[in-house]
C-alpha cells in the first residue's frame, strides 16, 4: 500500500514522503496514529496545501521536545533499585515499562513506547537509554540498576 508520510518514520522516511509499505503496517499503525495518509490522488493534494501546517507544527513540536531533552539531560539522575544474585544478574528484567515509570517518577511524562530498547536489561550497572521524544528528537539517559541505594551511589562515583 503506497502512503503519505505526515511526519518522519523511522526506518521508512521523511515527512511527505511517498513510501509502499505492507498494507497490515499502514492500516494498523500509520493511519490510526495518524503519521501517514494513503496515497489517493486527493489525498496528495490536501497533502500539497497543507504541508506549511504541516511543517509548522512539526517544528514546533520539534523545539518543544528539544527543550525537554534539554531539561531531561540536566535530571538525568535515574536510579532503579532491584534484586540481584551474587554474580549481579537480575532476577527479572527491566523492560520498557520499568524505566518509563522511574522517568515519570522523575518528573518527565513518558510512554514506554518512547523508549528504545534492543532486549531488555539483565545485569546491575550502568546502561545507557534512548528516549525518543520528537520523530527527529532523541536524548540519551543513563539508567543506575543497583541492589541497594548505596551502591547505586558507588556506581555513580566510579562513572565520573
Amino acid at each position: 500500500m503506497e502512503v503519505i508520510l505526515l511526519e518522519k518514520v523511522r526506518k521508512l522516511g521523511l515527512m511527505g514522503d511517498l513510501v509502499n509499505v505492507k498494507s497490515g503496517f499502514a492500516r494498523h499503525f500509520l493511519l490510526p496514529k495518524r503519521k501517514a495518509l494513503r496515497a489517493t490522488k486527493q489525498n496528495i493534494e490536501f497533502f500539497k496545501e497543507q504541508k506549511k501546517i504541516f511543517t509548522e507544527n512539526n517544528e514546533k513540536l520539534k523545539d518543544e521536545a528539544q527543550i525537554l531533552a534539554a531539561k531531561m539531560q540536566e535530571n538525568s539522575n535515574l536510579i532503579l533499585i532491584r534484586h540481584a544474585g551474587k554474580s549481579d544478574h537480575l532476577y527479572g528484567s527491566v523492560t520498557a515499562k520499568d524505566i518509563s515509570e522511574v522517568i515519570t517518577k522523575s518528573g518527565f511524562t513518558i510512554n514506554r513506547s518512547q523508549i528504545i530498547m534492543d532486549k531488555p536489561i539483565k545485569t546491575i550497572g550502568l546502561h545507557d537509554i534512548t528516549v525518543t521524544l520528537h520523530p527527529e528528537v532523541e536524548t540519551h539517559l543513563v539508567l543506575n540498576i543497583a541492589k541497594s541505594q548505596e551502591e547505586a551511589e558507588k556506581q555513580t562515583n566510579r562513572q565520573e
